[in-house]
């Protein structure tokens, strides 16, 4: 279904009892501390935080909102109950027949309901918003780990609407960081500065989960989330010009703020540090690009929607959307017989099972999921009986399957990143940003497959069967399947 708001979709989280209202949480860590502890649980909750200390009611943090694969699948318009592997491939087979859907311009916004402007003076203050400092050794309080930021190619007039992390440093002052000058934001802005220009800029927290979805893709340039965000829908997103800078902001958002992104010559703030998704710190303060906001927005009674890094395998969706790209590559490639693709470790471990064919058939598939890892070190393929969204099946297979003198091979110099907590700092210095990838084979060999021990479990699909039976024996509130 397409959500109307966040707000829509968080009443479709709590009909799923899978939301928990907490209250009196504090915004300087204790946030941040319930927020890991609950990703942790083996149904991770989403959580709703109001009557935060020093700030006034209503005044609400959303966290963990895509983080179980349920949500994640509601967010994509699939079936919650669909098993994690089935929504993965329902994704795929989805994503594969999308086509764009432009947003609409509206004349009226929901966030228009309270507007603070920096020309009247006291008027302006981010600190109103109960943003987090989510880590004990976070920089500062970040009111925007999960927020959208727009900007628009002074060239040809693309919108961009990715995610980027904003720390709050003062009532009108905030930094924007890109990871590295590659992403399209630090393109867009990098045009405006070298023209002597500030980069007009909204920064967006809270809106349909569907562009939250978009904001983390990695779409071609040129492509706006939007758009993308339109296709997950099926419809158009409502969006608004932005009364100060013109960009197309969700009607629906819950908080917004204008302003303009200055050139680094002109200012700048340390920035940082910032926990990372490998749960490391991968970089110390170090100058970040200005916001100087210029107008603050909000409903009433705003949700920040909060979706900070976290140490694996916790992380910000329940679907490994990157997963899906390394399958639909296998499948583009003419590997046949892939039965699923998942990741495991935050996307740092990709495990691929696959109903062998021929001698080589595994490798093959493993060298060309090495190839498109991004940072991971451990490929794994296991044969069909193995569900490779089940670290506890996967474990079972190296441990069963895989001699390691004969069932292991190293890549060298593969894809990885500055955020790599295992490239030495020299290395990083002198820009080293790749690593090894260790390929592990923990399929039945291919020489006596027919003759290797037979297994015990029940099948994948027998297990799925059995679980739709007694789904509410098994999960609580029934004694016999179908009865209430």
């Amino acid at each position: 279904m397409a959500f109307h708001d966040l707000r829509a979709f968080i009443e479709q989280v709590r009909q799923h009892s899978c939301l928990r209202d907490v209250h009196g949480a504090a915004r300087e860590l204790e946030i941040g501390a319930i927020t890991e502890v609950a990703a942790g649980m083996a149904s991770p909750p989403a959580l709703l935080f109001d009557r935060i200390p020093g700030y006034a009611p209503g005044y609400r943090v959303f966290t963990n909102p895509l983080m179980a694969p349920e949500r994640a699948a509601m967010a994509l318009g699939l079936d919650p109950n669909l098993h994690p592997l089935q929504a993965l491939r329902g994704w795929m087979k989805k994503r594969q027949g999308m086509q764009a859907v432009p947003p609409r311009l509206v004349d009226s916004a929901d966030w228009l309901q309270h507007r603070f402007h920096a020309e009247r003076a006291g008027e302006l203050d981010l600190m109103r918003i109960p943003a987090p400092r989510w880590h004990r050794h976070d920089g500062g309080a970040y009111i925007g780990s999960g927020s959208i930021v727009v900007m628009r190619d002074p060239d040809n007039g693309w919108v961009n609407a990715a995610i980027y992390r904003v720390q709050v440093h003062g009532p009108a002052r905030v930094t924007i960081q890109f990871d590295h000058l590659g992403r399209h934001g630090a393109v867009i802005a990098r045009k405006y500065w070298d023209a002597g220009k500030a980069c007009p800029v909204a920064v967006i927290s809270g809106d349909d989960p569907a562009l939250f979805v978009a904001g983390f893709e990695a779409l071609p340039e040129g492509m706006s989330e939007f758009d993308f965000a339109g296709a997950i829908r099926g419809q158009a997103m409502d969006v608004m010009p932005g009364p100060i800078t013109g960009l197309p902001i969700p009607a629906h958002a819950e908080i917004v703020f204008e302003g303009e992104l200055l050139p680094m010559q002109q200012e700048s703030l340390p920035e940082g540090p910032f926990a990372e998704f490998t749960g490391y710190y991968a970089a110390d303060q170090r100058p970040g690009p200005v916001m100087a906001v210029k107008a603050l927005y909000h409903r009433d009674d705003p949700i920040l929607l909060g979706s900070p890094p976290l140490k694996p395998p916790r992380f910000h969706v329940g679907l490994p959307f990157r997963a899906g790209g390394i399958w639909a590559n296998l499948e583009a490639a003419g590997i046949s017989d892939i039965t699923g693709v998942w990741q495991h470790v935050s996307s740092l471990m990709t495990v691929i099972a696959l109903r062998q064919r021929y001698d080589g058939h595994a490798r093959r598939a493993a060298m060309i999921a090495a190839g498109n890892a991004y940072m991971g070190r451990l490929v794994v393929v296991v044969d069909e009986d193995i569900d490779p969204s089940n670290m506890n099946d996967v474990m079972w297979a190296i441990a069963t399957r895989c001699e390691p003198s004969e069932s292991v091979d190293i890549l060298r110099r593969g894809w990885s990143s500055a955020l790599d907590p295992r490239i030495s700092p020299q290395d990083k210095a002198d820009g080293v940003s790749s690593n090894s990838k260790m390929i592990i084979d923990a399929c039945r060999p291919w020489t006596w497959r027919e003759s290797f021990p037979q297994p015990s479990a029940l099948s994948i699909d027998e297990a799925r069967a059995v679980h739709d039976k007694w789904r509410q024996v098994l999960e609580g509130g029934a004694t016999q399947a179908g009865k209430a």
